[in-house]
Formats: C-alpha cells, sequence, structure tokens
C-alpha cells in the first residue's frame, strides 16, 4: 500500500471481571482477515474491522461504515472512546474508536469482495472480507492482530483500567 492511505476502524469490547490484580479489563471483538492469502494463518492474520476512506469522509464516518460492511450489522449504541491512529508497516495509518457493547458473532453476516482467484486464471471468486469473528482476551489479540493494531487494544485496555498510558499518542 502506498504511504498517505487511511483507514478508520471500531473495536467492539467488553468489560470482565478483574485480572489477575484485581483490576477491571476487557475482551475485544476482532475478525480474522478472509480470502485466500489469510485461510492458513492464524497468528497475526485478524484486525479491527477498519477500511479506508478518501478525503471526502471522516473517518469517524469511515469506520461506521466499515463496521456495518464487515459485519453486516449496525453499530451498536454506546459512546466512542478515541484510540488514536497508528501507522501500519505499509505506510497506512488507522485511526481506531472503542465501544462497549455485546454482539452474538452467530448473528454477523459478513461482507465480501470479489477477486481473480487462483491469480491468473481468469476466474473471479467472492469470498468475505473477514470469515470469523471471535470474543479475545488482550493476550489472546496480542497474537491475533496484525502487529501494528495491537496498540489499540493496549491503550484500550489503560483507559478501561484508569491507567496514564490511556492517551492515544502512547
Amino acid at each position: 500500500m502506498s504511504a498517505g492511505k487511511r483507514s478508520a476502524g471500531l473495536l467492539l469490547f467488553r468489560t470482565t471481571g478483574t485480572g489477575s490484580g484485581g483490576e477491571r479489563d476487557v475482551e475485544v471483538l476482532i475478525g480474522h482477515m478472509g480470502g485466500p492469502f489469510w485461510a492458513r494463518r492464524e497468528a497475526a492474520a485478524w484486525s479491527v474491522p477498519k477500511g479506508e476512506y478518501g478525503h471526502d469522509e471522516e473517518p469517524a464516518a469511515a469506520a461506521r461504515r466499515e463496521f456495518e460492511e464487515e459485519l453486516g450489522l449496525p453499530v451498536p449504541d454506546g459512546v466512542w472512546l478515541p484510540l488514536g491512529e497508528s501507522r501500519q508497516r505499509s505506510g497506512k495509518t488507522v485511526t481506531v474508536w472503542a465501544v462497549e457493547a455485546e454482539l452474538d458473532v452467530a448473528s454477523v453476516v459478513p461482507g465480501v469482495f470479489t477477486m481473480e482467484w487462483p491469480r491468473g486464471s481468469g476466474v473471479q471468486q467472492e469470498f468475505p472480507e473477514m470469515d470469523r469473528f471471535a470474543w479475545c482476551t488482550p493476550e489472546e489479540a496480542a497474537e491475533r492482530l496484525i502487529v501494528g493494531q495491537r496498540i489499540f487494544v493496549k491503550r484500550l485496555r489503560a483507559q478501561v483500567r484508569g491507567e496514564a498510558a490511556a492517551s492515544p499518542e502512547t
């Protein structure tokens, strides 16, 4: 991806009892990236529901649109907590918000994309943008999420716990 591309996304979370240190904790909803390139991968093959947007769209509007496209469901009501930006290895800048909400992963109807597969065959096939979703602890998310998105879970956890690292700039 070229430098200058921007994506926005929405990370659903739910609070859980307490962690080992007695603090509040979270679980986050992430999705496994669909299509043949990601089919056999688990580690670093999951993502926050997000997508690219252009100069004519606000990041929050793009985050809402992408959530609805990728999960086939409306964005749950709730307060949007800004988790800031992160520059990905690809050069893309991703902006994410978090919303506390429950969502039954069985109700998800993923959006699809079309690509030539196998490459060079001339055959167009449809694949889900995200082929499955899961509620994960921050530790599970750290293993599953692509590296550049792990910071969002760290920032969310800090906000929920009221820690100083809650700043989206960290």
